[in-house]
Parts: structure tokens; sequence; C-alpha cells
């Protein structure tokens, strides 16, 4: 089952908004019985170092080891060496068919003026006296300072489109004159990463939601207006949503070339949430490559990484607040666990034939009291001592962030991210691949 979308909006402004992104609510335990973290020390496994597909990916980025990031504020980005900062671009566009060339003179969006800055724009989330765009110009800079790599998610068709989210926004992608807009601001961000080595994932749920609601599940079922709203980049692209997909991954070779992009595997995409699945027999690996096809079908192939979550919030928050009981076991003895899940990780990269990004991964631990901002969550401590799995499912990194608001966050976790971070390298990090 999907979290509703009413529990998946976010906040904006001049924050990286968190991403309420899909996650599973199966129960797998009553209320109280909260499996422990089950982790000791920084438990990395050895791999060989032989060339493999995550070893190709993490060398292009001049890493050898199974990248570990966050979406944080800059005091954290530089207590640990985290080697990826990521960042949410979410909100609205501009009203004018292309991009404002400045944010106090007749740049507006939703119909409110850019001039003071509260405007939905991102292009304008700074001081407004500079050129627009430089919020992301200047979060990439920084990013690099801190030697680290700048992500960004790109999180603004719902945002943008003003329909209810699911298959409502979707009417939106036909809708020549908002998507020409849409696009526009696309190929406006690209521009502002220019030559910069950036990893850009495109439209988390989207994709998801193309494949979730046709009664086929396929994305030739979804009329979009590509050709008319972008003659320029997508002329040549069908009008459905496989010609969206594709063109704006061509878009990112075009305007940031040196960039990295992936599209994002939802594991409810199928209408079956394999993340809380409890049936020993489901054929996960099956249900993967249900969602690998759809994304094949819109562009995967022509990118290079997938991304994949295992929630949006932290378990702790989902029981104390919904009374749904979230967790993977530890000890991987009871469904859903860790191992279900990368083998459903697993089988997507096997299949789409790229190595996959664990991103936005709570961010609690068991020492929190599951109040506000300080919820219990199982996943940083398992992940950060277990990336021997992680890599041998074909893990190239694992970024933890927010999913709102009222979730945990680097900075309200008592430390215990940084700690991990900490423990990870100094262990010497995770080699790409493991032997069988």
């Amino acid at each position: 089952m999907r979290t509703p979308a009413l529990f998946r909006r976010k906040c904006w402004p001049f924050l990286a908004a968190g991403l309420l992104a899909v996650a599973g609510c199966s129960d797998s335990s009553s209320p109280g019985e909260e499996p422990g973290p089950g982790t000791d020390g920084p438990g990395v496994t050895p791999g060989d170092g032989s060339e493999c597909l995550g070893a190709k990916f993490l060398g292009t980025l001049g890493k050898s080891t199974v990248m570990v990031g966050a979406q944080m504020e800059d005091d954290t980005a530089k207590a640990a060496p985290f080697d990826v900062r990521y960042l949410y671009i979410a909100a609205g566009v501009f009203d004018s068919k292309d991009a404002c060339q400045s944010c106090t003179s007749g740049c507006t969006s939703v119909g409110t003026s850019c001039a003071n800055g509260g405007c939905n724009w991102w292009g304008c989330w700074q001081d407004v006296q500079q050129p627009p765009g430089d919020y992301v110009r200047g979060f990439i800079k920084s990013a690099q300072a801190n030697g680290q790599l700048p992500f960004i998610t790109y999180y603004e068709a719902f945002q943008a489109s003003g329909y209810t989210e699911g298959e409502e926004q979707l009417k939106a992608l036909n809708d020549a004159a908002f998507l020409g807009r849409y696009l526009a601001d696309w190929r406006f961000l690209l521009k502002q990463v220019g030559q910069e080595k950036v990893l850009l994932q495109i439209e988390p749920d989207m994709w998801a939601y193309l494949q979730f609601f046709p009664s086929d599940g396929r994305a030739q079922s979804t009329p979009v207006a590509v050709k008319a709203a972008n003659s320029t980049d997508c002329g040549t692209q069908e009008n459905n949503a496989a010609g969206l997909g594709r063109c704006m991954i061509a878009m990112v070779r075009k305007y940031a070339p040196n960039a990295k992009v992936g599209l994002h595997a939802s594991a409810w995409a199928t209408k079956t949430d394999v993340s809380g699945n409890t049936d020993a027999s489901f054929d996960v690996a099956g249900e993967a490559n249900k969602v690998a096809d759809f994304l094949l079908s819109v562009g995967a192939g022509d990118t290079d990484f997938v991304t994949v979550e295992a929630s949006d919030r932290d378990a702790g928050w989902y029981q104390e607040t919904t009374g749904n009981a979230v967790w993977w076991d530890p000890e991987n003895r009871k469904l859903p666990h860790f191992h279900q899940a990368f083998t459903w990780a697993k089988a997507v990269s096997t299949r789409l034939n790229k190595p996959h990004i664990w991103w936005q991964l709570p961010v609690g631990n068991m020492a929190l009291p599951n109040s506000k901002q300080k919820w219990r969550d199982n996943r940083v401590d398992y992940f950060l001592t277990h990336p021997g799995e992680v890599a041998a499912a074909g893990g190239v990194g694992m970024l933890f962030g927010a999913g709102n608001y009222e979730q945990t966050t680097p900075e309200t976790d008592g430390g215990n991210l940084v700690k991990r971070v900490k423990a990870y390298k100094d262990a010497g990090g995770q080699a790409a691949c493991v032997k069988p």
C-alpha cells in the first residue's frame, strides 16, 4: 500500500525540501515490537575490487568505494568525510514561457512576484540581486568545496502542476503550455549545472505513477504533449511518457554533458509494494523486472544509474503517528527485511544493467525517543555496518535524508549518522565488487 498523497506533500522555501516519496505500509510487527539495530561496529565486508558494473560507474566519478552522502546542513557536511551532498528542486516554475532573466523584474510564479525572494520558483531562492539560478550554482560550489559530489533531485512535475498528486497530476503533462514551461525549467537547471560533474535524479514518483495508473502499465498509454512543448529538444520524440523520459535524458547530454543522470525505481509501481511484502513465496525479482522494463521503455537504458529507496520516513514516526509498523527486520528472519530489499534492488540493477544508489534513507536510530524530529529507525545502522551487502546487490551509494520536516535529520539524530560515516570511512570503505 502506498503512503497517501496527503502525507507526502512537502514544504519548499529556501531549503532543499524533503521529498515525501512512496513507502511501504505493510505491518511487519505490532506497535511496540521495535527491531534492534542488529549491528556491531563498522562491519565492512571486503571485496576484491575487481572490475564490475559498480566499479566502472564509481571510477567515472573518481571513486573506488561505495559512496555515502546525505541531505544536510553546512556544518554537518564538514563534520564527516561524506562523498555526496544532495538537494531537492521542488515547488513550482516561472509563469513566463522561458526562464526569467532577472528575479527583480517581471518574474512571477503562480502570480507571485519573485522580487522579494518569496515566489515558488527555485531560480530565485537566493539573493534576488544575483542572476536566477544562483541557488543551484551556489549549492554545487559548496558541495565541491567540501570535496563532495553534488546530487540534485528534480521533483517539479507534481509541485508545479496544480493538480492533486498521483493520477490527476499526469493530466498536466498533456498541457503543451504547462509542459513547455516545465521543460524550459529543466533546461534552465541543466544550464546551471553546465560542465560540472553532478548527479541528477529525474522526477522520483512520476515514473511509478505513469506505470501504476494505466491499466496496461505502459508508458505509451499516457499522452504527453512532448513535441508541442519543446520542439527544439523533443521534436523527434513520441507524444507520450516514453517520449518525455527520453527527451529529458537527452537534454542532460546536450546541456550538462559531464553530469550523471538516473531515474527512480519505486517498489510500489506495479501495484504491489515489495518493500512491505510478507509472503516468502512472492517473486521479488520478477516484480522488480516489471519496474525495470517500464523504466527501459522511458529511456533508462541511456542513463548512468538508477535510484532506489527504503522509506521516506522513519519507522518510529509511522508507528507512533499511524499505528503502522514498517520495520525491516535486521536479523533477516521475518519479512519484510533487508535481504528482501537488496534482492529487489539487485534485480532492478541487473535488468537495467545500471548500478543503483540508495536515496533518501531515513536517518533515525534506536537511541532516539520517538518524538518530533527524533524518531527511531534502523536503516542508518544497518546500511553503514553491512555495506558489503549493499555492494553485492549492485549498490554504489547510500544517501540519507528526511522525508519531511517532522522526520529525523542529520542535525537531530544525536550525531549517529556522522559517527557511522566516520567509522565506515576509517574502516576503508566498501569496494564496489564483492566476491560471491
